[in-house]
């Protein structure tokens, strides 16, 4: 069972504006680059990297997306109440 996951996030306001950022991600664009550009979170500044964390520590719907993803998938639109986010799962312990 995974106990931690190490992501980034890209945090916007819109889900279309989420949806063109993914289409980006997918068509080969470097995910750090966007969110140093494009996201709102302060983890931004550092390509969205929120480092190590376990659960009960992020937001449900976050938390979701990130333990069930695979090392290295991006996720998203995922919407909480911070806006929504594209997710890139960087490790797994």
């Amino acid at each position: 069972m995974v106990n931690e996951v190490r992501a980034a996030h890209i945090l916007v306001r819109g889900e279309d504006y989420a949806k063109e950022l993914m289409d980006k991600i997918q068509k080969g664009m470097n995910f750090s680059e966007l969110a140093k550009k494009h996201s709102t979170c302060p983890s931004g500044k550092s390509g969205g990297d929120l480092g190590w964390f376990g659960r009960g520590r992020m937001v449900r719907e976050f938390e979701k997306a990130a333990f069930d993803a695979e090392k290295g998938a991006v996720v998203g639109p995922v919407k909480t109440e911070f806006g929504y986010h594209i997710i890139k799962v960087l490790d797994r312990r």
